[in-house]
């Protein structure tokens, strides 16, 4: 007898604006060049964030990596695909200089507080993923998102609707250009619980007043990324956005200070 699924609204029940750690605030001063590191992670950890985001990968060999390029050559001292590299090539990579490209695995060890909001990079991370989050019984830790429709779909046929996902391109089109609230959830069949999207894609805007208003209308949070700037996250969070994802883990921190607006600790 199947047991039945799990909830996929579990990852958004935490007290609202959500403050996302994107690839552990790759931009802040303290340690900017070391995106998606468990320094990264720890650091963002440390200032309270309890909401990560990183991206997924996976080796040759199978090995699922936080790890957001398809090479090895912009953020390490190495070169080559990561699809075509072993684990153990992976391995000898430094990011920074010091620091070596992470496990899925690690984070969610090093942190098992936090949860993880996760972008799938390559066709074979999904199977990867599935089985993962399914191991680990991690249903309520993680909500997982595509830029590739296509990956989306293989992905969420393969977990049956038990894990949270995000909108997909096609998805976040309906809410852009749907009259309701309602007929665009109707048109994405209630599948995705949030929209992470840009404020703007080039001079078009996204994050509309409208946009956020048809989205809760259906019952889905708007998440925005990736957002740097003090004065846009304000206007962001006063257009009612139900989360930030950002590089600055330091400004958004101090913006969220400042509304009385940050849910995690109150010291450092």
């Amino acid at each position: 007898m199947n047991s039945p699924a799990p909830s996929t609204t579990g990852y958004l029940d935490q007290p609202l604006p959500l403050a996302f750690a994107h690839r552990g605030g790759a931009y802040h001063p303290d340690i900017e060049g070391l995106e998606n590191t468990l320094v990264a992670f720890a650091h963002a950890v440390d200032l309270g964030y309890t909401y990560l985001e990183t991206d997924v990968h996976v080796t040759s060999d199978g090995v699922l990596l936080a790890f957001h390029d398809t090479v090895l050559d912009r953020v390490t001292d190495r070169t080559g695909s990561v699809a075509e590299s072993t684990w153990a090539e992976v391995q000898e990579a430094l990011i920074g200089g010091a620091e070596r490209v992470p496990t899925l695995a690690a984070l969610f060890d090093a942190f098992p507080a936090a949860r993880f909001n996760i972008d799938l990079k390559s066709d074979g991370a999904v199977e990867a993923l599935a089985t993962f989050i399914e191991e680990r019984e991690a249903w309520d830790r993680v909500l997982v998102g595509s830029f590739s429709g296509r990956r989306m779909r293989a992905f969420r046929r393969r977990t049956g609707g038990r894990v949270a996902t995000s909108a997909g391109p096609l998805e976040v089109v309906a809410f852009v250009l749907s009259p309701s609230g309602r007929l665009a959830r109707l048109l994405t069949r209630g599948r995705p619980v949030a929209l992470q999207v840009p404020h703007r894609q080039g001079r078009i805007p996204v994050t509309t007043a409208g946009f956020v208003r048809r989205a809760h209308a259906a019952g889905l949070q708007v998440h925005v990324w990736t957002i740097d700037d003090p004065i846009e996250m304000n206007t962001l969070l006063d257009r009612g956005v139900d989360g930030i994802m950002t590089d600055r883990t330091d400004i958004l921190r101090d913006v969220l200070r400042a509304r009385g607006q940050w849910n995690g600790p109150d010291e450092g």
